[in-house]
């Protein structure tokens, strides 16, 4: 099974000022996560941020934030599927009006939903806080959750990894940057293979 664009949306968790410098390997998941949100602009992918109590851990870190203007939700609870679920997965309305009133030769059919981004492709810190519980969250709204390695990290490498096996033993996908930009661009010939190419070199 491989990420399609079109299937996807891409959600950046907690990328704080305040959290960044506590990180293990910051600059590097920093540095991919900027290539992801760059990526997902290119190729129309949707994109989130969230902050976690940006009050105490402030907005996001000033090399994403261009990138997610207007695209980021606050937090309080470690878990973001609540606040982001009606964003990710809007409920689609019905037929508006009374109706059943009208006789059935002149009711209009209500329209089919659009068919949904359901490949969600996760990547944020910390990887087994916030990252895990708003993946484990999302998995359980039964979204695929596919967890972009190399752009997650915690305080310290053994919470990263213990976060890594368990959202694997729950049905995540654990990707890198570069699978995820290749699988959503799939052939060279995408017309912007060369800009996504430029932004992994």
């Amino acid at each position: 099974m491989l990420l399609a664009a079109e299937d996807s949306q891409l959600v950046l968790v907690d990328y704080q000022q305040g959290l960044m410098p506590a990180i293990h390997e910051a600059d590097a998941v920093v540095a991919n996560a900027v290539r992801l949100a760059r990526i997902a602009g290119l190729l129309q992918v949707p994109l989130w941020a969230t902050e976690e109590n940006p009050a105490g851990l402030g907005g996001t870190v000033e090399a994403l934030q261009p990138l997610v203007a207007g695209r980021v939700v606050s937090k309080m609870a470690f878990d973001a599927t609540e606040v982001l679920l009606p964003r990710l997965k809007p409920v689609s309305k019905g037929q508006g009006g009374n109706a059943r009133s009208l006789p059935r030769h002149l009711q209009k059919a209500a329209p089919a939903p659009e068919p949904g981004r359901e490949s969600l492709v996760l990547a944020g810190c910390e990887a087994h806080v916030c990252l895990l519980q708003t993946a484990l969250g999302l998995l359980e709204q039964e979204l695929e959750v596919w967890v972009v390695t190399d752009a997650c990290s915690s305080r310290s490498e053994r919470n990263r990894d213990a976060a890594f096996d368990r959202l694997a033993g729950a049905g995540a996908e654990l990707v890198t940057t570069e699978m995820v930009a290749f699988e959503w661009l799939r052939d060279a010939e995408h017309p912007r293979f060369k800009d996504v190419l430029a932004l992994l070199k």
